[in-house]
């Protein structure tokens, strides 16, 4: 059983960069406003978040 708990818009913000509709530098600002986490940046982009 998978106890992980995401983010509220992880799933709408995935949805939408996988459709081009969020850029990456957008998603950066998410994090830095707590929507997600720098480990959600990273399963939905596939890299770290820059530094």
């Amino acid at each position: 059983m998978n106890t992980e708990t995401k983010s509220p818009m992880f799933d709408d913000l995935k949805m939408r960069y996988e459709k081009n509709f969020v850029r990456k530098d957008q998603l950066q600002k998410f994090v830095g406003f707590g929507k997600i986490s720098a480990e959600e940046y990273k399963q939905i982009t596939g890299e770290d978040l820059p530094a």
